[in-house]
């Protein structure tokens, strides 16, 4: 009765801090605040200072802010024009048609940002005119492309695998290799989901495509190779361990500038606005980590991480149904937070829960990433949501409803994790091991 009555006061706090408008990372301050002087006689300012400075210098930490600049670097290049370009001589002679395009393209992106918003915005400006205009059905465009968006989040360099990563003190590079094949083995889902409805609607009769040569397709995928390269550098200095995470980043943040630079789309202004974009997005998800981690102190002082864990393990749920319980928690937490709050605000009582039931934590940093990139389409907080309505201008219920199939393969896709945990298992454990 004690722990449900600290839970309830922790909840209360929570949402009518994040209820008034108060910033994410603050409001966990504030809650921490509360528990630590309800619960501790220590000085609460002199472990705040101290928390938030630990939290702050990690050196695994110095990753985000440079993948997050690669990205935004990327984002103001013709690098969607020309991976349109590259990718639909390929996609236009699949079931389904140049809807691939989204898929592929947000994939590929998704190897080059670690951001769902860049994704979809990077993708979206130039997919969704093209498809429009080739009369393909309006959900299927804006489905396809709100679901594949969520591949940011997972593909390395995920900044939610980063995060997790920094939460729980697990290898960065690791939780790297292990998004690759769920990443790719999701997106295929979403390829084969095209497929089909393409065959099976009665609605579906684009204007077909020009036949062009295989030489002609190989042309045009020359505009591919600028990325497939900075992909290769990025991803293969990890596998090969000539490189640490952090090292990959900066080699891809001067590998996108040399990218734009080869463009012609490198002046100081696009270089000013990148990197203050990325100290923007930098600042706001390093508040957060700072707030989680002091709220992770003050709920340690209150016992209730351990007095779930030890209840969880009084239940004696099987490692699958403490799986379905977390996977409704978290679809539900992620109809009110975005993906990386929740990841933040939970893994202090989760991780506990996790490492009792004997559950790999690479493994679940791939099954929380999957049900937080559900929270990026879910209504009424879906980040994804918001962005595809400032570019279509299409009602969030319609938008929410072009989702819903996509929603649902990444529900399937959590079970196909559980029954083959080697997808996201093998690549981590085979790796060479990175420098010190």
């Amino acid at each position: 009765m004690e722990n449900l009555s600290i839970i309830i006061l922790f909840l209360f706090v929570l949402f009518t801090l994040l209820g008034t408008g108060v910033w994410v990372g603050l409001a966990l301050m504030g809650v921490a605040w509360v528990g630590m002087e309800l619960f501790t006689l220590r000085p609460v300012g002199d472990v705040m200072l101290t928390t938030i400075w630990s939290a702050s210098s990690s050196w695994t930490l110095t990753a985000l802010p440079l993948f997050i600049w690669m990205g935004e670097i990327l984002f103001r290049t013709r690098l969607s024009q020309d991976m349109f370009t590259g990718l639909s001589p390929w996609m236009a002679r699949l079931p389904g048609g140049l809807v691939h395009t989204n898929i592929v393209g947000c994939t590929v992106f998704a190897a080059v940002s670690g951001s769902s918003a860049a994704t979809l915005t990077t993708v979206g400006k130039m997919s969704i005119p093209e498809l429009r205009k080739r009369k393909y059905p309006e959900p299927m465009i804006i489905g396809t492309l709100a679901g594949a968006a969520t591949l940011g989040l997972m593909i390395p360099p995920s900044l939610t695998l980063i995060v997790y990563g920094v939460t729980i003190n697990e290898s960065i590079t690791k939780l790297f290799f292990a998004g690759i094949v769920p990443g790719l083995v999701l997106a295929t889902m979403f390829m084969g989901y095209v497929a089909i409805y393409s065959k099976a609607s009665t609605s579906w009769n684009p204007l077909s495509e020009p036949v062009m040569s295989f030489s002609e397709k190989l042309r045009n995928s020359r505009f591919l190779i600028p990325v497939l390269l900075l992909i290769s550098i990025v991803i293969g200095s990890m596998y090969l361990g000539f490189a640490t995470a952090t090292e990959a980043a900066a080699f891809g943040v001067i590998g996108g500038l040399v990218l734009a630079a080869s463009q012609g789309t490198l002046s100081a202004k696009t270089f000013a606005q990148s990197l203050m974009g990325a100290t923007r997005t930098s600042a706001m998800i390093a508040l957060i980590l700072a707030g989680a981690a002091f709220l992770s102190l003050s709920m340690g002082f209150t016992g209730l991480p351990r007095a779930l864990a030890n209840l969880i393990a009084e239940w004696q749920l099987s490692q699958f149904e403490l799986l379905m319980v977390l996977l409704i928690f978290y679809i539900i937490l992620g109809c009110f937070l975005d993906g990386i709050s929740s990841v933040v605000l939970t893994m202090a009582v989760v991780e506990p829960m996790v490492r009792q039931a004997g559950i790999d934590l690479i493994w679940f940093g791939i099954f929380i990433v999957v049900v937080v990139e559900m929270a990026q389409i879910t209504p009424p907080i879906g980040f994804n949501l918001f962005v595809l309505q400032g570019m279509t201008s299409h009602e969030m219920s319609f938008i929410a409803r072009a989702s819903i199939p996509m929603f649902l393969i990444m529900v399937l896709m959590v079970f196909v994790l559980i029954l083959f945990p080697e997808l996201a298992t093998w690549l981590p454990d085979n790796m060479r091991p990175g420098p010190s």
